[in-house]
């Protein structure tokens, strides 16, 4: 635990929560500032910066989780899909550095975007792109 990171203060008890689900490692709740209303984090209890930091066996918990939660926000809210999303470090939006999935309902037509299409100069950019990162992998 980080005495300075709000999520692991809410894990400790320590900042109240809309509490949607906990296991022995993960806990859900509502996002106080929601994109749409149901809005829900789920993220592990132990203090874990980002997604590469996380543990793999804690992989199929917060999986476990997400399933449920979604299912369950969807049914609450009556909405047609969900987004799952996470954000990872500042400047990809991560605005508490302790890693959380984001569960945000969604209806056709609500008018959320959020992310604008790129493109390629062409199949060779890509081509190089796609063997870089296999070459890191």
């Amino acid at each position: 635990m980080s005495s300075e990171c709000i999520f692991c203060r809410i894990v400790a008890g320590e900042i109240p929560c809309a509490k949607l689900y906990e296991t022995e490692t993960v806990l859900a709740f509502l996002d106080i500032a929601p994109v749409r209303k149901g809005h829900a984090l789920v993220l592990p209890k132990a203090h874990h910066p980002d997604l590469w930091s996380l543990p793999a066996g804690l992989g199929d918990d917060l999986l476990a989780a997400m399933q449920a939660v979604g299912r369950a926000v969807v049914a609450a809210t009556g909405a047609e899909g969900l987004n799952v999303g996470m954000n990872n470090r500042e400047a990809a939006g991560q605005l508490v550095p302790h890693a959380h999935f984001h569960l945000i309902p969604r209806n056709a037509g609500d008018g959320l975007a959020l992310w604008a299409q790129s493109s390629y100069a062409g199949q060779v950019e890509m081509a190089r792109l796609a063997e870089a990162i296999r070459a890191r992998i």
